[in-house]
């Protein structure tokens, strides 16, 4: 898979920007603040119809303007494909294939396949539980389209249910055949969602502590442990016996939105023990894992997004990072750097071609 060009029109900080890549590596190079990101971030647009960034569409849109649009030309499995995302102000997001406007935005994800190495993915170790979440409901969506139709319908069940809550405790009045409803959908829900999770980590678990070993020369034992009550037998049983606790939080107290990830080094968190340079390597696997499933499920390698990455590794890092980059691990690859000799001089060495690019104020030359 390649994504030959893109053109984003109002798009952050980019009133109209054209690219043509090459089908190995990019590079784009300036000063923090340039628009180096917002690049990258509009190829994970293209990708997965959302910003890395941004949680609300209306913040890409260029400062004082009403729309962006974004346009990428691909070829996947040798076929030609254009894509265009559009958003205006008040309006309803639009995604478009080779022309035809999608129903649902939710069809287009897991076309594009893609993985993000971003400065701030060490919060998914430090942070709390929804955005380790997220990082792995947005892994099993790229893979497996009726994941990602369940768990947008769970979520519409929970908000749901925790309306009718607040709607119990707001009048008095309580339907509690209509929460009995919701119920039985979240935990029909929930038990599968949760064990399309555990049949990611006993996939993942092989490849990360590989990729984790080579990147870090480390020979500790690194996991992910799946937290859930839903693959309980008794589930049901546990879901139901929250229900006055439920009444009385006005909230939904079981369920997968409950669920967490806990990543361990040896036999304890990471994030209590593990060193700056352990934690960096964990991420950088963990991402590493992330592509090498995407290609085996796939039958093609994705998009690798790389942001900053020299900026935040060591020499050995970076030299391990490269030496996986030479070998031809990777499909087509995006990235950024704010230090153009450190770029050149590192990407110089590898027998690939590489396009530099040279971003300034949202402007760009080759």
């Amino acid at each position: 898979m390649i994504l030959e060009s893109l053109d984003l029109i109002q798009f952050k900080n980019h009133l109209q920007t054209s690219l043509i890549f090459s089908p190995q590596i990019n590079c784009l190079l300036g000063l923090n603040g340039s628009g180096k990101t917002n690049i990258l971030d509009g190829i994970h647009y293209l990708s997965l119809t959302k910003s890395a960034v941004q949680s609300s569409d209306s913040l890409n849109i260029s400062h004082g303007l009403d729309f962006f649009t974004i346009k990428g030309k691909l070829q996947i499995e040798g076929k030609p494909l254009e894509v265009r995302c559009s958003f205006e102000s008040g309006k309803k997001k639009q995604i478009f294939q080779n022309g035809k406007v999608l129903d649902k935005t939710s069809e287009h994800v897991g076309l594009i396949p893609l993985v993000l190495i971003a400065p701030d993915d060490t919060e998914l170790i430090k942070g709390g539980s929804e955005g380790r979440r997220k990082f792995f409901d947005g892994l099993i969506s790229q893979l497996d389209r009726s994941y990602l139709d369940q768990l947008i319908r769970y979520h519409h069940f929970l908000k749901q249910r925790n309306a009718l809550l607040k709607q119990f405790a707001e009048t008095g009045r309580r339907d509690l055949t209509l929460l009995g409803s919701y119920d039985q959908e979240l935990i029909r829900l929930s038990i599968l969602l949760a064990r399309r999770r555990a049949e990611l980590m006993q996939v993942m678990g092989p490849v990360l502590q590989e990729y984790y070993e080579e990147i870090s020369l480390g020979r500790e034992k690194v996991e992910v442990i799946y937290e859930t009550e839903a693959l309980r037998e008794d589930f049901e049983a546990y879901f139901l016996s929250l229900r006055q606790k439920d009444l009385a939080t006005k909230n939904s107290n079981a369920g997968i939105h409950k669920d967490d990830f806990e990543f361990r080094i040896g036999t304890h968190p990471l994030r209590k023990i593990g060193s700056q340079g352990q934690q960096k390597s964990f991420i950088i696997a963990l991402k590493l894992a992330q592509f090498q499933i995407f290609e085996q499920a796939k039958g093609e390698k994705p998009l690798l997004l790389l942001d900053d990455i020299f900026d935040k590794l060591d020499d050995d890092r970076i030299a391990k990072l490269m030496d996986l980059v030479s070998k031809g691990t990777f499909g087509q690859i995006f990235l950024t750097d704010a230090r153009p000799e450190r770029s050149r001089g590192i990407l110089g060495e590898l027998d690939a071609e590489v396009f530099f690019f040279e971003v300034e104020k949202g402007e760009v030359k080759k």
